[in-house]
Order: C-alpha cells, then sequence, then structure tokens
C-alpha cells in the first residue's frame, strides 16, 4: 500500500465518526487554504497483539522511521513518533499505548478482558489502523470505572484502534497563518475548543504551539444494550517554529501532548 492510499484510508475512516474535521477542512479551503496534514495519532493498548511494537513493522514497511520517545506518568502512557525517511511532506505519526498494567486492580481486569478477545496474529497490514474496536463492545458500567481512572482507557475501549486525530499544519496556511487566527476562525465558527492548560499548547519558545478541538461525539451501544452519546475523534491545529539551527521543529512536546490527549475527556 501507497502511503497516500494508507492516509486516505484513515481520514475516510476517521471522519466517519468526526464530521466536524470535513466541515472545519471546508471552512479553510472556503478561505483560500490548502490544508496539509502536519501529523496523525493513534492510541492501542501495551502488553496486548495490538501494541506499540506490533504496530510499528507496518510503519516500517511504510517507509517509516521511529525518532523519539516519550512518558506520560500522570495518563499511564508511553509514545514514539515516526516520519516517513523519503517523503518529507508525509504526515508525522504518533502512536502511544496505554501501560494498564499501572492502573487500579479493577480496571487491569476489564481491559484483559478486552485485550483477551483481540488475535494473536491480528497485525497483518495496514489495515490494523482502522480496524477499530477487535473486541466486544463493553459493558457501560465497565466504561464508567475506566473513565474515573483514565479518560484514555474509556476512549479507547469503545474506540478502538483507529486515528484518533489528523492535524493542520498551521505553516502551511496563508490566510490564518498564526495559531490565535485560526483559533478565532473556529470560535466565531462555534466550535468548542480543548481549554486545559489554555487554547494555546506550547510557545514559540518551545518551538511548537498546539491547539484542538474538542472531540465529536457519537452515540454507542453497550454489551447490554444500553446507548450513550461518548467522545470520538478531535481536529487539531499545530504551528511549528524554526529552531537556532534555522530548521523547523519536527518532533513534539510532552507537556503539550498531555493536555492534548484531554480533547476526548467525556465530561466535556
Amino acid at each position: 500500500m501507497q502511503v497516500d492510499q494508507f492516509f486516505a484510508a484513515l481520514w475516510d475512516s476517521y471522519t466517519s465518526v468526526t464530521p466536524q474535521a470535513q466541515r472545519i477542512q471546508a471552512l479553510f479551503k472556503q478561505h483560500g487554504e490548502n490544508v496539509i496534514n502536519d501529523h496523525i495519532a493513534f492510541r492501542t493498548f501495551a502488553n496486548s497483539p495490538i501494541a506499540l511494537e506490533k504496530l510499528e513493522p507496518i510503519l516500517i514497511d511504510l517507509g517509516y522511521q521511529a525518532y523519539g520517545a516519550f512518558r506520560f506518568e500522570s495518563k499511564h502512557l508511553k509514545a514514539r513518533c515516526y516520519k516517513h525517511q523519503s517523503q518529507a511532506d508525509a504526515p508525522k505519526i504518533f502512536l502511544s499505548e496505554l501501560l494498564s498494567d499501572e492502573l487500579p486492580a479493577d480496571c487491569q481486569a476489564i481491559i484483559n478482558k478486552l485485550v483477551e478477545q483481540i488475535p494473536d496474529d491480528v497485525v497483518q497490514g495496514p489495515e490494523i489502523f482502522w480496524s477499530k474496536c477487535l473486541w466486544q463492545p463493553i459493558a457501560e458500567q465497565d466504561y464508567l470505572t475506566l473513565a474515573q481512572h483514565s479518560e484514555y482507557a474509556a476512549w479507547l475501549s469503545t474506540m478502538g484502534l483507529q486515528a484518533n486525530h489528523f492535524t493542520v499544519s498551521i505553516n502551511h496556511l496563508t490566510q490564518t497563518p498564526s495559531i490565535q487566527e485560526v483559533n478565532q476562525l473556529l470560535l466565531d465558527e462555534g466550535y468548542t475548543l480543548n481549554q486545559t492548560g489554555g487554547l494555546i499548547k506550547g510557545s514559540p519558545e518551545l518551538y511548537l504551539e498546539q491547539s484542538s478541538t474538542m472531540a465529536d461525539k457519537i452515540e454507542f451501544t453497550f454489551a447490554e444494550g444500553e446507548t450513550r452519546v461518548i467522545p470520538s475523534c478531535f481536529y487539531e491545529f499545530a504551528l511549528r517554529h524554526k529552531q537556532p539551527n534555522g530548521e523547523l521543529f519536527d518532533s513534539f512536546i510532552e507537556g503539550n501532548a498531555d493536555k492534548i490527549f484531554d480533547s476526548t475527556n467525556s465530561a466535556a
């Protein structure tokens, strides 16, 4: 599979549960913008058939190479980022996984029930990245238990393995070239933005500024047949700044990402 085909399939899957992304992209295009994707992110379970180390070979086969590792202590996550070795304009990839053994015992038991349903050989090709839930629907009470301790775990239990967000590259915008202008445009159009730590995460001094919408909402039917509105996915916006060597910063900032994760919080 070619890289452009990979991202086209991911976009189709992503926008099926994130219609705001299509509307926002159309809004930018109405303003004469050419929307370029800076990066895309995925969430998964560590110590599972879809753990980071099981997924990484698929990215390598697509031409990607790992170039950064991150740890989020308070959210019990670790992550890696990847960039394409030959296509400089290919979106970067941010892949995180939940260290469920750091959660309370009742959460571990719930997650183990989900993970046990995933076939050991499920990772066969790029299609795994839009496979969504590889387990039967979770019980609503189990979902609520996970949400008390890890919004990330609750989201993953219902949304599964798919693009958690796409990211507009503000560096490629001409009519709204600052993150402040992008945020104001979205607020004027009635979109709700993630305000954890402020609308803008990061700073020019850190060489990266980011903002994001709050996740779209979808109806999800739990194991007992009850339906509840839950968060799906969100749209992010990133502005990269030049470093002292004149090159654009191309990695990620843990403090920024930690706040961006909150875009899928169910209480919002």
